[in-house]
């Protein structure tokens, strides 16, 4: 959140998002706040266990499709990724941007538990 909350405070104009793995909506952190992002910032939440009614993706592990940028190939330039998380998440997301041709060296990655 404090990237996202600095991205704001500084009145960034470039793209940031959000891509935000969270088991059911319970126990989603920051809900009100993450919902009050306008552009240049985007949050897409991703459930693993149990999805809210209407959500059209159906609950799961995060896949390539749910990454921007999905389909490839990263252009030369491309973002920093920032990925936390579990240990076991955080290979997962990781081995799936490297799949999707991004630069292993924009990567970075944050593991705790």
């Amino acid at each position: 959140m404090a990237m996202l909350r600095g991205h704001r405070t500084a009145g960034a104009r470039l793209p940031a998002r959000l891509v935000y793995s969270v088991r059911d909506p319970a126990q989603l952190w920051y809900g009100p706040e993450l919902a009050a992002f306008a552009p240049p910032v985007s949050v897409r939440l991703l459930h693993t266990r149990t999805a809210p009614p209407g959500d059209p993706r159906p609950p799961g592990r995060i896949t390539s499709a749910d990454l921007p940028g999905a389909g490839g190939p990263f252009a030369p330039g491309s973002p920093d990724v920032f990925v936390c998380g579990p240990t076991g998440f955080v290979e997962h997301a990781a081995d799936l941007l490297l799949l999707a041709g991004h630069p292993a060296e924009r990567i970075r990655t944050e593991r705790f538990g």
